[in-house]
């Protein structure tokens, strides 16, 4: 005979696919959350004099991070410095001098304190074949030469206008340009004969340096920072640690800089 109260002492047996749907929302609610790497590109903010050394070091570190996107930015360090305090999203500030990095600083945009990575060095920019025979800052104050710097609140233009003072010369600028790169352009166009930019700037086609002795020069000094508006912070803080390891020195050193 069949027992009427079997079902009480036997509890049913649950359906199959209820038994997987519970069985799987339990596996969902132990496992832990892994969050993946940002997909977000490193936007970088750099100073016009590290434009051709960022690139190389860029590449180089995407080759290592598969997948990973560096978006490079050069203006003139005070132009990089008034965005990013007025809003602008960067995951890493690259500046040509302390006192730009110092606004970013006290504006509460960096994410760690500043680290110094390069410094640079002076020079005359004039045209290939130095065709106006420029051999110094001296030369600079003739009459008959057109020479241009950059704006005084640019670090080169503040550097340059040091350099000259400490040789007590008078060198009238006929532009004042927002970036090494724009003095550059103005000596490879013929538009001036003669330019005071960093050493690592001369290194172009159409241009030659004209060395600036170590006693009449001015070292820059170059920091960078992580930022704190940027969307890879992850990213930002690898790609400075890129910058300052031996490859990233050895990058910057084949582009004119010297390690600090």
């Amino acid at each position: 005979m069949t027992d009427k109260h079997s079902s009480s002492r036997h509890p049913r047996l649950l359906p199959a696919a209820a038994l997987l749907s519970l069985l799987a929302a339990c596996s969902r609610t132990t496992e832990p959350t892994v969050t993946p790497p940002s997909t977000a590109p490193i936007r970088v903010f750099a100073a016009a004099s590290l434009t051709a050394s960022f690139q190389a070091i860029a590449a180089a570190y995407e080759q290592q991070h598969p997948g990973q996107k560096v978006e490079l930015h050069f203006a003139g360090s005070p132009q990089l410095a008034l965005q990013l305090c007025e809003g602008a999203a960067a995951d890493v500030f690259a500046a040509a001098d302390q006192p730009n990095m110092q606004k970013v600083v006290d504006g509460g945009v960096t994410a760690a304190a500043p680290v110094e990575f390069a410094r640079n060095e002076l020079a005359i920019a004039v045209r290939a074949g130095n065709p106006k025979g420029v051999r110094g800052l001296g030369d600079l104050a003739r009459a008959e030469l057109k020479v241009v710097l950059c704006a005084p609140d640019v670090p080169a233009g503040k550097y340059a206008r040091q350099a000259l003072a400490a040789q007590q010369l008078t060198v009238r600028s006929v532009s004042d340009e927002s970036s090494v790169k724009a003095v550059v352009g103005k000596v490879q166009l013929g538009e001036v004969d003669a330019g005071v930019v960093y050493a690592t700037d001369t290194k172009v086609d159409g241009v030659e340096g004209v060395a600036i002795p170590s006693a009449q020069n001015v070292v820059a000094s170059y920091p960078i920072a992580v930022l704190a508006r940027g969307g890879n912070r992850a990213g930002g803080e690898a790609l400075v640690a890129f910058v300052r390891s031996e490859a990233g020195r050895a990058l910057l050193r084949q582009h004119g800089f010297v390690s600090p």
